[in-house]
């Protein structure tokens, strides 16, 4: 697998981000990845690896480029208990800044650098993304129906833009919450709003987890929860873009899939 930093154009400037090939000279189906409120980092590049190794080139994007290159904040090799209010008291404004109209003009662009790079092969493309880059996530895939075909979110506040964002999705879609942040009741909720936008989906909350679980460079972290994120993960990947041709998995065991 390789990696490759990159600047994506876009209305507002150049979104620096990177990306992640297999390494074999083919074509492989693009999938955009979102990543969470603390940004892109060393875990990040980890888990694009991951999925890149089953047959995915997948696009990573700074999405609070505005405010500078990533980290956008300094960050340390641990996001502890200890230091996440603090990150998170700077990081809010710029969450917060970061509004639906900006995302989907991102998303626009976004998309189409994917789409125009020469290791993506042609057809259908996925989005994921990770606590407020799931909301991202969401947001592009209803922005693209007729290219996005799969859309994914795991601990992301999924729910912000109410049906009508439901109302726009033909992706296939799965959300995994985590038990800290979703109650039953508010989960039963949910579903059925997708239910009745029609939306193809799979809506679960993933037990003995809080939010950020897929994390491991976080207390958040649950070893048990990123494995369930991958189960849920790549076969919807597989279904929706016909399927990667990579050899497996190539991070750490904490990383497998299997």
């Amino acid at each position: 697998m390789s990696i490759e930093t990159l600047h994506i154009p876009t209305p507002d400037g150049r979104a620096d981000a990177f990306a992640a090939f297999p390494d074999d000279g083919t074509q492989h189906p693009g999938v955009l990845m979102y990543p969470d409120g603390f940004g892109i980092r060393p875990v990040l590049r980890e888990m694009a690896l991951e999925l890149a190794g089953h047959g995915y080139s997948v696009l990573v994007p700074n999405p609070f480029y505005r405010h500078g290159p990533a980290p956008v904040v300094e960050l340390p090799e641990h996001i502890g208990e200890d230091v996440r209010p603090a990150l998170f008291a700077r990081l809010m404004p710029l969450i917060e800044a970061h509004t639906a109209e900006r995302a989907l003009s991102d998303a626009d662009a976004f998309l189409r650098f994917l789409t125009s790079r020469p290791e993506v092969a042609a057809g259908p493309v996925a989005v994921t993304g990770y606590c407020v880059g799931g909301l991202l996530a969401m947001r592009a895939a209803a922005a693209h129906p007729g290219e996005v075909a799969a859309v994914a979110a795991f601990h992301g506040p999924v729910g912000v833009d109410g049906p009508g964002l439901f109302s726009r999705l033909t992706a296939r879609v799965h959300l995994g919450h985590a038990e800290g942040d979703m109650t039953p009741e508010a989960l039963a909720e949910l579903n059925r709003s997708l239910d009745a936008a029609g939306v193809d989906h799979t809506s679960e909350i993933y037990p003995g987890t809080v939010h950020g679980f897929t994390m491991s460079d976080t207390d958040a972290f649950s070893a048990s929860g990123l494995k369930r994120h991958w189960d849920r993960l790549l076969p919807l990947l597989e279904r929706a873009l016909a399927g990667g041709q990579g050899s497996g998995p190539v991070a750490g065991p904490e990383y497998t899939a299997s």
